[in-house]
């Protein structure tokens, strides 16, 4: 980048959004030292003592910046040029990425990536759980999806050991990919209009201004040349895009969903009323076009909402679901139903589940926040019985088939709140080994977590995918009588801000 001489606007203190007392203003520039990245990604720099927060800048850099807007704790600023670059920057392969606000780690080495990402773990442990952590792992860099080596290994140890690290928590190197792209299984393109007619892409960063997009890197092929197809056959056919301001024009969304095993893929049209103009023309042309694509399904959402889906899903031709396989599970995925977007790592995640959860083949285990029964029916595999609890009726009815899918007997599902269906399990003489939790970003409802230390399971395994609410809720279990023995970051989703993480707690 080319690089400036340094100004600092003069007068700045008289201006209208000055605040008093700051060292720098709106429209100032600075040339300041990055000291570390927030949770957003954005690289965390001091002038003068104040904080900015500059998005594309890494810890390690210097860099000059524009201020942008000032708060009395902290600022934000533009990145302008890099004045001194860290050793784990690189070029961003997508062509788009500056533009788009789908990634913000791609300007980051990926081996840099997964130590900032365990690190945000920690942070996060010690600062709202107050608890206790390990010193560095022994690995740093990608770790094989099968790859228990290094640290891993000598952690797996402690886990056999219910006396486990006597002074902290072990956080383990984050699992990551050995191809951390073209993971996404699942595309859900917004569609707009410009001159030049039907766009689908994602939004802008920070805007619901469309970028259009023809590849994405993260994306499996398959969905691109999918989206770009469907756009170019509603091109032909005249089909409008939605337009959020003024509540007109017909297609929303297109999502297409491919399942990595079998190679089925589905299609669903999100529009903004019942009637699809052309839709035997429109089926006929995807059909021909894409032989891999089994069932088409529309979606209406006539609601002025950003929420992707509405109420009605109606197969248009094909099949009502496709099968994709976790391991040695069979899953139907339908139009609606939620299934983990990244498989390969979604098997380390529910592996690394099972393995902490320690099974023998006689435990009793309740899977709270079990969705489609994904992670219940990996457990069933090597339990006694699994109880699973999920709040949408749309899910477990989905999980009852999957179970069905897989002949699986020892397993049991039920519609309600975690809180409200566990203590009735106890009143019916169910104890559980081992609970499993895997909740939404909010973290565990405070109850399901008083219902957790009244069953008192010898181990809880807890699945996250955020580590600020684990954090604050293991801090809840460890004052309830439990202790986390060890924590493993994997990554899911590279080239993000998003960690998951998988924590196993036994009861002191």
């Amino acid at each position: 980048m080319n690089k400036r001489h340094s100004r600092r606007n003069s007068g700045r203190r008289s201006t209208p959004a000055a605040i008093a007392g700051l060292p720098v203003a709106k429209n100032d520039e600075a040339v300041i030292d990055i000291i570390g990245m927030n949770h957003d990604g954005e690289g965390v720099g001091r002038a003068e003592g104040y904080t900015l927060f500059v998005a594309g800048a890494l810890p390690g850099e210097k860099v000059r910046v524009k201020v942008l807007k000032t708060k009395k704790q902290y600022g934000y600023a533009k990145l302008l040029d890099i004045v001194q670059a860290s050793p784990d920057r690189i070029a961003a392969p997508c062509p788009i990425y500056d533009q788009c606000g789908g990634c913000q780690l791609q300007h980051m080495d990926y081996a840099a990536q997964l130590a900032w990402k365990r690190q945000l773990v920690v942070d996060n442990l010690t600062r709202i759980g107050k608890l206790q952590v390990l010193g560095e792992p022994e690995l740093r860099g990608p770790q094989a999806a099968d790859g228990a080596e290094g640290a891993d290994a000598a952690a797996s140890a402690s886990i056999a050991a219910v006396g486990g690290p006597a002074q902290g928590i072990q956080v383990h190197a984050t699992l990551g990919m050995n191809e951390p792209w073209r993971y996404r299984n699942k595309a859900q393109v917004p569609i707009g209009v410009t001159e030049g007619g039907l766009v689908g892409g994602f939004y802008a960063r920070g805007s619901h201004r469309i970028i259009d997009m023809e590849a994405c890197l993260i994306q499996h092929e398959h969905n691109d040349e999918v989206v770009a197809r469907v756009k170019a056959i509603g091109r032909k056919l005249g089909i409008t895009a939605y337009d959020e301001e003024t509540g007109q024009g017909l297609l929303r969304h297109v999502v297409v969903k491919v399942a990595f095993r079998t190679g089925e893929m589905m299609i669903v049209l999100v529009t903004n009323g019942d009637k699809i103009p052309h839709a035997d023309e429109w089926i006929s042309e995807i059909r021909e076009q894409l032989p891999s694509v089994v069932s088409i399904c529309q979606n209406v959402n006539t609601k002025q909402t950003n929420v992707i889906f509405g109420d009605v899903t109606r197969v248009l031709w094909g099949s009502e679901v496709i099968y994709d396989y976790i391991g040695d599970v069979k899953f139907a995925i339908s139009a609606r139903s939620f299934y983990q977007v990244n498989p390969a790592q979604t098997e380390v995640l529910y592996g690394k589940t099972v393995e902490y959860a320690q099974l023998t083949g006689k435990e009793t285990v309740i899977d709270a926040y079990c969705g489609i029964g994904t992670i219940s029916l990996f457990l069933a595999q090597h339990a006694g019985k699994v109880y699973g609890v999920e709040i949408v009726p749309e899910a477990i009815e989905d999980a009852r088939r999957n179970a069905e899918l897989n002949r699986m007997s020892n397993v049991t599902f039920e519609v309600g709140a975690s809180e409200d269906v566990i203590p009735a399990w106890k009143e019916q003489g169910i104890e559980a080994d081992v609970i499993v939790v895997d909740p939404p970003r909010k973290g565990c409802d405070p109850k399901l977590l008083e219902t957790i230390l009244e069953m008192k399971p010898e181990r809880v395994v807890y699945v996250s995918c955020n580590p600020s609410t684990l954090a604050r809720d293991l801090r809840v279990l460890e004052d309830g009588g439990y202790r986390t023995v060890e924590v493993t970051p994997v990554d899911m989703f590279p080239h993000t801000t998003h960690v998951e993480n998988v924590a196993l707690l036994v009861r002191d």
